[in-house]
């Protein structure tokens, strides 16, 4: 097996690390790409666990992007969402539990941007590989004992993930397409059935598309947006897709790809919504198989 082949074998887990610890898929594969041409110019004896050693390179490549990253968000135009990945082919690993497919979810990728680099790092490591704190000190060059404080404050930051849990997929994809019917079809009483009171809508179009510059917040507001000014996104299709390791939707302007929405239902509603329509930002799920 040539050098090549091997790193192909980590490639996968590799960007999924990368992705968790930026919110960005474009910068993640750029990531791995780095970390590759690293691992092909290395000492090949002087890497004794090339998984290690391939985590821990694109942990620092990561945390070296993260600084500038997020300098470039406090300037966005309009609220910053992570870019949505399609999970349903394996792009982020396996999502074979509640826990695992939370960690991806766009909601958790938000809490994450509260983090500082370092706390990112460890809870990523710690809750989507279930890296021990003495591997995790070793990627970071920390001690043990800083890598279970940073974790600590990490968790307080992003909260508890047992809240965070969503229905059976099965159940989720009824609500959206009850969802899509009602909005749709302006109908006013059965959106109104199917948003929790305290819902919130953002709309990522990074200043270059028409989207809302501020979340909208409140089950009437949600509501306006969506029954207003000639219906939800009007002369669109929509398929059904798994985004992030739940249900979403992907909005189609005949073959081309418009918008990635995706969902965090609470209590049998819809609690947040999450629409990214920035170009930029759907150039990974354009070349995911889709549709």
């Amino acid at each position: 097996m040539t050098t090549a082949e091997e790193f192909e074998q980590h490639r996968t887990r590799l960007f999924g690390l990368a992705y968790r610890m930026l919110g960005s898929a474009h910068e993640a594969e750029d990531t791995v790409q780095d970390a590759c041409l690293r691992y092909l110019g290395a000492d090949r004896p002087a890497v004794e666990h090339p998984a290690a050693w391939l985590a821990k390179v694109v942990t620092n490549l990561c945390l070296n992007r993260l600084a500038s990253a997020r300098a470039r968000r406090e300037r966005y135009a309009g609220p910053w969402l992570p870019e949505p990945v399609l999970t349903s082919d394996g792009a982020l690993g396996p999502l074979e539990s509640a826990e695992q497919r939370d960690a991806v979810s766009m909601a958790v990728l938000v809490l994450l941007e509260r983090l500082t680099p370092a706390e990112r790092a460890v809870y990523v490591l710690r809750e989507a590989f279930a890296y021990p704190h003495r591997e995790i000190a070793g990627v970071l060059g920390l001690t043990e004992v800083n890598c279970r404080q940073l974790y600590r404050r990490a968790v307080r930051r992003v909260g508890d993930p047992g809240a965070r849990f969503q229905p059976a997929p099965e159940r989720q994809e009824e609500l959206l397409a009850s969802f899509l019917a009602a909005a749709r079809g302006g109908d006013l009483a059965g959106l109104e059935k199917l948003l929790a009171a305290e819902v919130t809508w953002w709309g990522d179009g990074g200043g270059g598309v028409s989207a809302a510059r501020r979340p909208i917040e409140g089950r009437e507001k949600v509501v306006r947006l969506l029954t207003g000014g000639g219906r939800f996104a009007a002369g669109l299709d929509f398929t059904v897709a798994e985004v992030n390791g739940a249900p979403g939707l992907a909005a189609w302007a005949g073959e081309t790809l418009a918008g990635v929405v995706s969902f965090t239902l609470r209590d049998g509603l819809v609690a947040q919504v999450r629409a990214v329509v920035n170009p930029d930002k759907l150039d990974f799920v354009r070349r995911q198989p889709a549709r």
